[in-house]
């Protein structure tokens, strides 16, 4: 079961709508219930809807603020100058999640493709493929966008791109056995 925490927001807040992508400012004073706190996001329930808060906004649910770039920022302070380690760039992603649901991206079987390319830098470029559950979700650009942030914060990391795509279409058998379990699927 989930744990529902009741708040009143501190200051304005810029949020996204949930599914449908749009900006939104939500005003100080809203009510609303943190829903889902992953990946250095947060999902809440405010005036009837859903709604995503990124971790730089926690101030303003009354939490201390946070990364943006959640567990990547963690191997930023490395001073690493060299390519990226690809176990990095997958626990990154890991770290990314649909504020829908309380899966990451890899083990949901959102992300398809993944390719590390070395730079003239010495540094790398990191470009991923990934779908979302349904093609009408609006919250793919902001998923997507969280995705390459934290990417770009990773030592070692000069560029990052996330593409989304639509073939194969994603499917519940793409869900990797951890996130059946975590979903009660099995």
């Amino acid at each position: 079961m989930q744990h529902v925490t009741s708040v009143e927001l501190t200051r304005d807040c810029e949020a996204i709508q949930i599914p449908g992508g749009a900006s939104v400012v939500l005003p100080a004073g809203t009510a609303v219930e943190i829903t889902q706190s992953l990946g250095g996001s947060y999902t809440i329930l405010a005036m009837g809807g859903l709604f995503r808060i990124a971790g730089r906004d926690s101030d303003a649910l009354g939490l201390p603020s946070t990364d943006s770039a959640g567990v990547a920022a963690e191997g930023a302070s490395t001073g690493k100058t060299g390519p990226v380690d690809e176990q990095a760039i997958w626990e990154t992603l890991r770290s990314c999640y649909d504020p829908e649901i309380p899966v990451n991206i890899v083990d949901l079987g959102l992300v398809y493709d993944m390719r590390i390319e070395p730079l003239p830098s010495g540094k790398s470029k990191v470009a991923v493929k990934m779908t979302l559950t349904a093609p009408g979700c609006g919250m793919g650009g902001a998923i997507a966008g969280d995705a390459q942030q934290k990417l770009l914060s990773l030592a070692g990391v000069e560029d990052a791109m996330v593409e989304i795509v639509w073939d194969p279409p994603w499917n519940p058998s793409l869900i990797s056995p951890t996130g059946r379990v975590k979903l009660g699927l099995d």
